[in-house]
């Protein structure tokens, strides 16, 4: 019997049916052509590439729910079908095999990716198959948005002030409510666990399901609960990890379980059934124009993640320091809230942006440890991890990247942390050898006489740790490398 035409839905970082645009165009294409449609994910060199153990841990938990999601909308036993090895050899052995007459996808914005998927869209063209790329996951493409002299944006606020002036985003398509799936055998098909996306050694993500639910439905809920209990504040409050103010879906963006046109229209709507709060969903919104930002620049740059876009940085005195990255890496800094932050991360999987940027001044800034340094162990232990705005926002820290704050713009871990947690009930969480500490040392503990240590429980050095430079002068080192470097550049 004559296979039906079969249209191959490609799905990468976009597991989600709402909002789905290629997912739609490959239904439609199939309805018009008396075809089926083969949804398929290809672990491919790409895709692990970018992928962490906390990532994984996700991949896996999303592409479990996508599974259900399209077994449950399909019209035959079959679901989502899973490969492993070069994605451009896996469809084409399909092609080889099966009636495919067309291949749709979502459209990925980093370097390996474009490559791959230009390479592929030419030779099924030149086949003669229908293949088509859509947007879906960034609500402006980066080629759209252009200075006054037609080049791409290094600043953030010119940037989003072009974004506000193009069309504004399209509404969210609604998900397909039936698919008809092909259900044939196929050559090279793997199973989900094949992929083995746990966690090695051990699993250490435990703390990640106790936070997060991964899939759409989750994704879902994080945005409705946020819209209902948390926008209404986040304007005032989203700088303090204290209080759970932001919207934590950056992880969700990143595996494309939602749409940012989704996210975009709910505070939309928001702002316009709430009079008056208006400034706290364009502040909301805004942080979703530095995502696109992110993309932006990874769009446009050489190597995000390898060279600094301000070139004179290739010439810093980076420090190697083994023991101190550690340190840093396991919450054992000495620096209250530096600790909470690297202790949050490694237990849950997420860390606040304000603490990320405190954590990431002291590893770059007073302990001159590489940025490079800092964006591998996030690329590992963040479920949000992903190829723009992690390395996009070590750059931003450590002085080198798109709108970088100044090299000397040093942040100091005390001051932070009592402008941002003034009571401590951060540090207290996640650094529970200072839960006693009198509020006015909880973030700087060797202050506080031998008296007040001994009444709260705390040894510095044994029951916590001393810090590991002192913030006057890992400051003044830290300009004096960046002198260096300026010295060295000539």
């Amino acid at each position: 019997m004559t296979e039906r035409p079969i249209a191959i839905m490609w799905f990468r970082n976009d597991l989600r049916l709402a909002d789905n645009p290629a997912l739609l165009a490959a239904i439609k294409w199939a309805d018009e052509h008396d075809g089926v449609v083969l949804p398929i994910f290809i672990l491919d060199p790409v895709i692990s590439d970018q992928l962490g153990g906390a990532t994984k841990w996700w991949l896996e938990k999303s592409l479990t729910k996508l599974q259900e999601s399209i077994g449950n909308i399909s019209k035959t036993n079959s679901t989502l079908r899973y490969f492993a090895g070069d994605a451009g050899t896996t469809i084409e052995n399909l092609v080889e095999a099966h009636a495919i007459k067309a291949v749709f996808w979502n459209r990925l914005y980093d370097r390996p990716s474009i490559t791959r998927d230009t390479d592929i869209k030419t030779t099924l063209q030149d086949r003669g198959l229908t293949c088509e790329s859509h947007k879906a996951n960034l609500i402006f493409e980066p080629w759209d948005v252009k200075t006054g002299a037609g080049t791409d944006f290094k600043v953030y606020s010119p940037f989003w002030r072009a974004c506000q002036k193009l069309p504004p985003p399209r509404a969210p398509k609604k998900a397909p409510q039936s698919i008809t799936v092909f259900d044939g055998k196929l050559d090279g098909e793997t199973e989900l666990a094949a992929f083995d996306l746990h966690p090695k050694p051990f699993d250490w993500a435990t703390g990640l399901a106790e936070r997060f639910s991964p899939g759409e439905q989750g994704a879902k809920d994080q945005l409705f609960g946020f819209i209902d209990d948390r926008l209404d504040d986040y304007a005032d409050m989203r700088d303090r990890p204290d209080h759970r103010v932001t919207s934590e879906l950056s992880a969700h963006l990143r595996f494309g379980e939602i749409s940012p046109y989704q996210v975009w229209h709910s505070a939309s709507h928001f702002a316009d059934a709430n009079p008056g709060k208006g400034k706290t969903a364009s502040k909301f919104m805004a942080e979703l124009g530095w995502r696109e930002f992110a993309h932006h620049v990874l769009f446009h740059a050489t190597d995000l993640r390898e060279v600094p876009l301000q070139g004179q940085f290739k010439h810093f005195p980076w420090a190697d320091d083994a023991k101190a990255l550690k340190r840093w890496q396991k919450g054992q800094t000495g620096f209250p809230i530096v600790d909470a932050g690297m202790r949050e991360l490694w237990h849950t999987g997420y860390m606040h942006n304000r603490v990320r940027m405190i954590v990431g001044s002291i590893l770059v800034k007073h302990l001159l440890i590489h940025w490079s340094d800092g964006l591998a162990w996030f690329d590992d232990t963040l479920v949000d991890a992903c190829p723009a705005n992690n390395p996009f926002s070590w750059q931003w820290i450590g002085g080198c990247g798109a709108d970088a704050a100044p090299y000397f713009r040093i942040f100091n871990p005390v001051l932070q942390g009592e402008k941002f947690d003034p009571k401590g009930d951060y540090v207290r969480k996640w650094v529970p050898e200072l839960r006693d500490m009198p509020e006015q040392y909880i973030h700087k503990p060797w202050d506080a006489s031998a008296l007040i240590l001994k009444a709260a429980g705390v040894t510095l050095g044994a029951t916590y740790p001393e810090p590991l430079i002192g913030l006057k002068e890992g400051r003044e080192r830290a300009l004096a490398a960046y002198q260096d470097m300026k010295k060295a550049v000539g």
